[in-house]
């Protein structure tokens, strides 16, 4: 669970209703099923439109990267690729295919298999640069599904509040309610900005962060598997991988 995430929502929205309740209001004011129908239905649905089912589908999955993913450690990727590289020199490319059922990442399994398998180096990074090209849009349709999503939900909202507010002046008999009435109608709008400041904007961003930490380690791997291939010396191959990373992050490592 990414504490950062979990909290930072619990902040934001705690913020919003704390204050909310010190001026005097009632959550149950706020809680109107028309409204609330017309942004969230209202923005799943235009969302939908401009996307495809199967994005649509990984949405599950988008929400598991954000709430739940930790990022890699870097060091311990350079560890294991340094010591891949270390066995390689010693017992030849064939004896990291016992390595292979350690290595949960598929990147990193298909990379150390293709190793294995001989593949020339020019191959080996075109086929590597392929498979990152191909996550790299998967992953920015997620990233862009979530930014829709909080670009519509302000909108609906305001589409919610006038429709509100047509329904509300087109009844003028009972002026005693017409205050009440009027002010109901924005609660479209509230959910609509708060929800695309609250919860998809951030969720969007969020997904970029992760996208940033996981092509950073993808490219690690790559130059790692490669510099492997090309029978490097294991010192060379740590210097060379711990280039790729913040020097504050390499925790002393040389």
């Amino acid at each position: 669970m990414d504490i950062a995430t979990i909290g930072g929502l619990i902040i934001g929205l705690g913020a919003v209703i704390v204050s909310f309740i010190l001026e005097g209001g009632h959550l149950g004011a706020i809680i109107q099923g028309p409204a609330m129908l017309i942004v969230i239905g209202g923005t799943i649905g235009a969302s939908t439109i401009s996307t495809s089912i199967r994005t649509l589908a990984n949405v599950p999955s988008f929400l598991k990267l954000a709430f739940f993913t930790r990022p890699v450690d870097p060091l311990r990727t350079i560890d294991t690729l340094v010591k891949m590289s270390e066995k390689a020199r010693r017992e030849g490319i064939l004896g990291l295919e016992n390595d292979l059922r350690s290595i949960k990442d598929p990147f990193f399994r298909k990379a150390i298999q293709l190793v294995i398998d001989g593949s020339e180096i020019t191959v080996l990074k075109t086929i590597l640069e392929t498979e990152i090209a191909y996550i790299e849009d998967r992953h920015k349709k997620g990233i862009l599904f979530f930014q829709k999503m909080g670009g519509f939900s302000p909108t609906l909202g305001i589409l919610g509040t006038v429709l509100g507010l047509i329904h509300t002046l087109s009844n003028t008999a009972n002026a005693d309610r017409m205050a009440e009435a009027i002010a109901s109608a924005f609660i479209a709008t509230l959910w609509g900005v708060g929800l695309a400041n609250l919860c998809y904007l951030p969720i969007s961003d969020k997904l970029k962060m992760r996208h940033e930490e996981e092509l950073a380690t993808l490219d690690l791997i790559m130059e790692g598997v490669i510099s492997i291939q090309s029978g490097d010396n294991p010192r060379v191959v740590k210097t060379k991988l711990l280039s790729f990373i913040a020097p504050w992050m390499r925790g002393g490592e040389e």
